[in-house]
């Protein structure tokens, strides 16, 4: 890119004083509206102020780069001034940052996904090079800073470039998913040009994963880098690299050391095999849909949680509060304190859990971009009735059509911005929420209804066989897929309207923990002294339903421990569910046990707690006797050699 066609000599000022950010900005802003490239100066500088105040747009070494995106530009450019006088409050990504060099951008709404990155990466790339920033800072008019622009680009370097005998990965993401993720990224290959190092980067951003590592680069590969502000996708992925971590802003400014950083790593670090996990694949399209159907849903599970423990713990507590201070005309008094408090935690499972739920399920199949559309598809099923049924239904179609979309329309060229950010979620929306609302809508509530009333129908031996194989399903692999799938069903049929499985996967919780602790207690001589110690523990987790303390357990003697542990959370599962036990609040353990329904509460929570208490006693007794069993034939073993 040849940066004197975006900008001219009448654009340049240099060795001028400003008395702050907004002054510089200003003034710069007049330039461009006298030189035509801006119809209203009033409405571009405000939509630059509007981005000054999301993030800093200073970097390091006195450089900062506004911008603004607006509808009265006309053509982008960009007009620069170097600094008499540093400005010392320009908000900046190093704090200590002295700005005197202000590239001011104006790029026209709909080019800001394409112009505008790579205007920016450009620059950013450029002025990385001291030697370059400084000949532009050094110019003593505005002639020679404009030729000084594109030296860089009109030089050929005399010097040998090392071999490309490293491979490093990295991985770029800001918050917004646009600016910083490109830049950091064109940073680190440019980095790696110089300094001989093949670096391939995968940018999450707000079009979702872009140049996705392939298995092939993940074998390859002596380190990785994550360049990033929010959480990564598929972390897990390079598990088996030595890996180095920093902000996005950090390649900006430094991206030469952090490569270097890795390469030290690589060096002085031990590379594992490579091994292949649920989050490696080449890309979304080549997955398995199966395995992606599942993972979908996994992924809404995952995003609802938190959501429902909130909630239902909220709406336990308003439960709790009447009940016992004797404030039941109070918590049904609208408008009070009580019963804005039971409308909170009510909300959070009523109205949030199934938009939350699709929405992610659309966002595991198509990144960012199905978010929207997935809510949509949420609110939709609630609006029809079909409960969570249509939730994971909605989230499905929501993401397959966005990801059919993205296929279709690709956010390339000037309209870039324009798809990523209006005809993805747009259309998407109304595609989906229109197919959800008059197309499915009465099946999938007569599909919701008549679960709800096989469900209400099950009692006696049915009951009991519903009840076991639910306890046998969450401790199976204690958090794991199989649990999960327990979790989704019991929620489900919670708000359908069935309360009584989700109190027997409640009760089931307790008992992985309290056999473990049990049968370290009783059996101590059979087993050693860390796993003594994680059992004096594990209890304490199973009283607010954490299944996981058993897990070191179940790696270290998996053939033993898991029927050990299913044979007493059956039993703890059939129990509550042939009482009719119910709980219509997601809680965890011990905290549900006002909450009981189906017989009077000191029944109720006696059967309850009674059951989970019978559960583990069996699984107890089950784990000495293997442990006992295994000890027993291992000595047989070592005699007869």
């Amino acid at each position: 890119m040849l940066l004197k066609n975006l900008t001219s000599e009448s654009l340049i000022t240099v060795k001028q004083s400003f008395s702050s950010k907004e002054a510089v900005i200003k003034y710069l802003t007049q330039q461009l509206a006298e030189e035509g490239k801006v119809q209203s100066e009033k409405d571009f500088y405000q939509a630059v102020m509007e981005r000054e105040a999301l993030s800093p747009t200073g970097f390091e070494g006195g450089l900062a780069i506004p911008h603004g995106k607006s509808d009265s530009v006309k053509e982008a450019a960009f007009a620069v001034a170097t600094l008499e006088k540093p400005l010392k409050d320009w908000e900046s990504i190093d704090p200590g940052n002295q700005v005197e060099l202000v590239f001011l951008l104006a790029i026209p709404k709909e080019e800001e996904g394409s112009t505008h990155l790579a205007l920016l990466s450009e620059l950013v790339t450029r002025l990385s090079n001291e030697e370059y920033k400084n000949s532009l800072l050094n110019a003593e008019t505005n002639q020679e800073l404009f030729e000084r622009l594109d030296a860089a680009q009109q030089k050929v370097e005399a010097a040998a470039v090392p071999s490309f005998d490293k491979t490093v990965l990295a991985i770029t993401a800001c918050p917004a998913g646009i600016a910083h993720t490109y830049m950091a990224a064109e940073a680190l290959v440019q980095a790696g040009r110089e300094l001989g190092v093949n670096v391939f980067v995968e940018k999450q951003g707000a079009n979702g994963v872009e140049d996705r590592h392939t298995k092939e680069l993940l074998k390859k590969a002596d380190a990785a880098i994550f360049a990033v502000d929010v959480a990564v996708k598929g972390e897990d992925r390079f598990a088996h690299l030595p890996r180095v971590k920093t902000s996005v802003a950090d390649p900006l400014r430094n991206a030469k050391g952090i490569l270097q950083q890795a390469l030290k790593k690589a060096e002085t670090g031990s590379k594992s095999e490579y091994v292949e996990t649920n989050s490696t694949d080449d890309s979304n399209e080549g997955k398995n849909v199966k395995n992606e159907i599942k993972d979908s849903l996994l992924t809404g599970i995952s995003h609802i949680i938190p959501v429902i423990v909130a909630g239902g713990m909220t709406l336990a507590a308003a439960v709790f509060i009447s009940q016992a201070f004797g404030l039941q005309e109070l918590y049904n008094q609208e408008g009070s304190w009580l019963w804005l408090l039971r409308q909170l935690g009510g909300t959070l499972l009523g109205q949030l859990m199934i938009p939350i739920l699709a929405a992610y399920m659309a966002y595991s199949i198509a990144d960012k971009p199905a978010l929207g559309p997935g809510f949509a598809a949420g609110v939709a099923a609630n609006l029809i009735g079909s409960g969570f049924l249509g939730g994971m239904l909605g989230g499905l179609l929501a993401g397959y059509f966005l990801k059919y979309l993205k296929q279709t329309v690709k956010p390339k060229g000037t309209f870039a911005g324009f798809i990523s950010f209006w005809v993805y979620p747009v259309v998407g929306t109304l595609v989906v929420g229109s197919i959800m609302l008059f197309v499915i809508g009465k099946p999938l509530a007569a599909l919701n209804n008549g679960l709800i009333e096989w469900l209400n129908g099950m009692s006696g031996a049915n009951a009991i066989i519903l009840g076991a194989i639910l306890g046998a399903m969450v401790s199976f692999d204690l958090g794991g897929p199989v649990n999960k799938a327990a979790y989704t069903f019991c929620i489900g049929a919670m708000a359908s309207g069935n309360i009584v499985p989700y109190a027997a996967f409640a009760s089931v919780k307790m008992v992985s923990a309290f056999s473990v602790t049990g049968a370290t207690i009783i059996g101590k001589k059979y087993f050693t002294k860390q796993e003594q110690e994680i059992g004096k523990q594990t209890w304490l987790l199973g009283l607010a339903g954490i299944t996981e303390g058993a897990i070191p357990f179940m790696i270290n003697d998996p053939l033993r421990v898991i029927p050990s542990l299913i044979a007493g959370s059956a039993v703890t599962g059939a129990i509550v569910a042939y009482f009719n036990i119910g709980l219509d609040v997601p809680g965890a353990g011990i905290f549900s046990l006002a909450l009981l329904k189906g017989q009077p509460l000191l029944a109720a929570a006696g059967i309850w707690f009674g059951a989970a208490l019978i559960g583990a006693f069996i699984s107890m007794v089950l784990l000495i006797a293997t442990r006992k069993n295994k000890i027993n034939k291992n000595k047989s073993g070592q005699k007869a050699a």
